[in-house]
C-alpha cells in the first residue's frame, strides 16, 4: 500500500501567524501543499491534520480531507502522530508533510515515498546540494552521510569540516520526513534529547534514539514560508513557471 501523507496545520505561527491560509496565487498555502502531495501520485491519501476551524474549512472547501487534532501539540510532528495512531494496521508508512512549503515539486515527493521499499528504512528525509552561500547560514541545515546514505548528523553549522581544504560532498536537509508507523509512534513518545535542544533541530531526537534516517537526494529546492518576505520569494517564482508535475 502506498504511504499516507499527513499534513500537520496550525495557525498560531511566532514569525507569521495564520500563514497556512496566506493566499499564494490566489490560493491559501495549505491547499499548495496538499495540491502538490494530490498531484504527485505517492500517496494512497493526503489529510491535513489541523486544530483551527479556519484551516479545516479551507481544506474542505479544496475537496481535502480534515483530521481535527488538539490544541496543545508543541510540534508538527506531534500532530502528525495523533493522527497516525487512529490509522488502521493496514497503513504502514506515514509522510510528515510540512504545510507552509507551497513549491514541493511532486517528483521529490515520489522519490521520498519509494525510500520505504527498501524494508530496513524506518525513517527518510530530503536533501539537497549545498550552496556555497548557505554554508554559514544558521538557518540551513546541513546533512552528513554515511556510504549508505543514512544520516550520521544535522546541524546548523558549517560541517562536514575539510582540514586540507579539499573538496568535500555537502548536502542541505529539507524537512520533510517519513516513517514506519511504528518508528513514528515510538518517535513522538520520546521525550527531547541533548542535541536536539542545543541544534534545536528535532530529527537529532531520532539519531540521539538510534532511529537510522535514510536521507534522499531531490534537485528540488523547495521554500519553507516563514516570513511575509518569504512569500514574496514564492510568488516570483510562482511567475516563473509551474512547479512541475
Amino acid at each position: 500500500m502506498k504511504p499516507v501523507a499527513i499534513i500537520p496545520a496550525r495557525w498560531a505561527s511566532t514569525r507569521f501567524p495564520g500563514k497556512a491560509l496566506v493566499r499564494l496565487a490566489g490560493r491559501p498555502l495549505v491547499v499548495h501543499v496538499l495540491d502538490a502531495c494530490r498531484r504527485s501520485g505517492a500517496f494512497a491519501e493526503v489529510r491535513v491534520a489541523t486544530d483551527d476551524e479556519r484551516i479545516a474549512a479551507a481544506v474542505s472547501d479544496a475537496g481535502g480531507l480534515v483530521e481535527r487534532t488538539r490544541p496543545d501539540h508543541p510540534s508538527g510532528t506531534d500532530r502528525v502522530a495523533e493522527v497516525a495512531a487512529r490509522l488502521g494496521p493496514e497503513v504502514e508508512v506515514v509522510v510528515n508533510v510540512q504545510g507552509d512549503e507551497p513549491l514541493l515539486h511532486p517528483e521529490a515527493l515520489r522519490a521520498l515515498a519509494a525510500a520505504f521499499d527498501d524494508p530496513a528504512v524506518e525513517m527518510a528525509t530530503l536533501i539537497r546540494p549545498l550552496r556555497d552561500d548557505e554554508r554559514g547560514s544558521p538557518s540551513v541545515v546541513k546533512a552528513v552521510l554515511d556510504l549508505r546514505s543514512d544520516a550520521l548528523y544535522f546541524s546548523r553549522a558549517d560541517v562536514p569540516f575539510s582540514r586540507d581544504g579539499g573538496a568535500v560532498r555537502r548536502w542541505a536537509h529539507q524537512g520533510l520526513y517519513g516513517y514506519r508507523l511504528a518508528t513514528l509512534l515510538r518517535l513522538a513518545a520520546l521525550p527531547p534529547t541533548p542535541l536536539e535542544r542545543a541544534e534545536s533541530l528535532e530529527q537529532l531526537r531520532a539519531l540521539e534514539n538510534g532511529i537510522r534516517i535514510r536521507c534522499v537526494p531531490t534537485a528540488h529546492a523547495s521554500i519553507g514560508i516563514d516570513t511575509p518576505e518569504d512569500l514574496e520569494r514564492a510568488e516570483a517564482l510562482l511567475r516563473g513557471g509551474p512547479a512541475g508535475s
